[in-house]
């Protein structure tokens, strides 16, 4: 008999892994705002963005996953920034948030993640794992809240670069983040830089997150443990740079400096300049 995600330990040790992960970005996140001085939260951090409107994002998406409330949808030319459906629902937050003061932003911030957090923590196993929509396609919540943590994340990190406040590159919930984009590498790997059949890729992370990506193209590219032999091509650099170049953060072109390039030349600079995925 197979248990039901209810019955199953396994299930209910890793809602509360996922969840509480979330419940710290959150507070790693409210910390760094509430640090900020008045001008920074003007800062640009992303194309249409500064960091109020990152906020009003994040806020928005939550209130969104909690009551299924919507703001009014936006009229007129959005920007270049604003590229699809998901870019339009994610503007009309921004612009329903943009006059309120970053204070009291700050505080709609508190409120709804702890909302938030008080309702993941009193889901079930099986309410957690049901069947979901996610940014990723139709998948489970529980796939959904980790994109939430790997999202929130990346967004901390966008804040940080904007007002010149490294931190929280390593660490557990920098960890999250990777696992997320692990998920998508063979898509990265054999769509997005168009590897070869019988090909095999290696990216080491040199830290703060250390680890050794491998990955074969097999008809389709996917994971592995580990290559059999030399990798066909590989990449070398920090999980930081890394993930940034999997959100679409910085021009690939500019970064290959910090990036040692191994076996196939070509094929590796290919890879390194096509790691973007994000949307």
């Amino acid at each position: 008999m197979v248990s039901e995600p209810s019955d199953d330990p396994a299930a209910s040790a890793e809602q509360t892994r996922v969840v509480e992960l979330l419940g710290q970005e959150w507070a790693v996140i409210g910390d760094l705002l509430a640090g900020l001085g008045g001008q920074d939260w003007s800062r640009q951090v992303l194309p249409g963005w500064d960091v109020h409107d990152v906020l009003a994002h994040i806020i928005g998406t939550e209130r969104m996953l909690s009551s299924a409330e919507f703001p009014p949808a936006p009229d007129g030319d959005l920007g270049a920034h604003v590229r699809n459906d998901i870019g339009r629902a994610n503007e009309a937050w921004v612009i329903a948030l943009r006059d309120r003061p970053h204070a009291a932003l700050l505080g709609d911030f508190r409120a709804v993640t702890a909302s938030r957090l008080a309702s993941l923590r009193a889901m079930t196993a099986s309410e957690f794992n049901a069947p979901s929509w996610t940014p990723a396609g139709q998948a489970t919540y529980a796939r959904f809240m980790r994109i939430r943590i790997f999202d929130c994340w990346m967004h901390e990190q966008d804040i940080r670069a904007a007002t010149g406040l490294p931190g929280n590159e390593g660490g557990p919930l920098a960890a999250a983040a990777l696992d997320e984009v692990v998920l998508a590498l063979g898509y990265i790997i054999g769509k997005k830089g168009r590897a070869p059949d019988g090909s095999s890729v290696r990216i080491r992370l040199s830290g703060p997150v250390e680890r050794d990506l491998h990955v074969v193209v097999e008809g389709r590219a996917r994971v592995v443990p580990a290559l059999p032999g030399e990798p066909t091509a590989s990449l070398d650099l920090s999980s930081s740079l890394f993930l940034r170049l999997a959100g679409g953060r910085e021009d690939p072109h500019a970064a290959l400096g910090r990036i040692r390039l191994g076996g196939d030349q070509e094929l590796a600079r290919q890879l390194a300049t096509n790691l973007a995925y994000t949307i």
